[in-house]
């Protein structure tokens, strides 16, 4: 027979499986932060080179076809980081024997896309008014407040991941001239960190 102990232990993990979606990838949060850091260095070059310095890239943006290209590419890397964490994901929650598409994951979805929806259509009025240097500050809160949101259907890790996005946003805010720095910090830096966080935790 069971111990009680054993069989409390066994109740809690039937319980986190029917409310949170554990099969959260790892990997495909460090490959999201590689996507970003390569989208990163390709924005940096299009705005900056051959200056080599962070600023204000206002007048530029107003002046040229590179906003076209820079929302191209910020498209791209979110559909390439949304597609590798579906099919990773999938891939883990069929290794374990999970349900992969169940009420806990659905809730996961929604709780962190509906914000980043409402952050990505912001940025439409931001650009419409020209306040471009405010999008990277825009970008990481509301995608943090989607992270803090979705933490309550998946692992943990996930809440402080989205406070420090919150404070790099914030602090975005304050010094838009190095927007791209704290967008590249966020959803670069930050990803492959607690991406390989959580592949040492949870998929080894």
């Amino acid at each position: 027979m069971k111990n009680p102990q054993q069989e409390l232990a066994e109740i809690k993990s039937m319980m986190e499986r029917s409310t949170r979606f554990l099969s959260l990838s790892g990997l495909s949060g460090v490959l999201a932060g590689i996507y970003a850091l390569i989208g990163g260095g390709i924005a940096w070059y299009w705005l900056y080179f051959p200056q080599s310095q962070w600023g204000d890239s206002s007048q530029l943006l107003n002046s040229s076809s590179l906003l076209p290209r820079l929302l191209l590419l910020a498209i791209s890397i979110l559909l390439l980081a949304v597609g590798t964490a579906w099919l990773l994901s999938k891939r883990k929650s069929k290794q374990k024997s999970q349900v992969f598409w169940n009420s806990a994951s659905k809730r996961f979805i929604q709780a962190l896309f509906i914000p980043v929806l409402v952050g990505g259509l912001f940025t439409f009025a931001l650009i419409h008014e020209s306040a471009f240097q405010l999008i990277p500050a825009n970008l990481l809160i509301f995608y943090g407040l989607g992270l803090v949101a979705a933490s309550n259907f998946t692992l943990g890790e996930i809440q402080k991941l989205g406070f420090f996005q919150l404070i790099l946003g914030i602090m975005s805010a304050f010094f838009p001239d190095y927007g791209l720095w704290f967008w590249v910090s966020g959803f670069g830096i930050l990803h492959v960190v607690y991406g390989a966080l959580m592949y040492q935790k949870y998929d080894r």
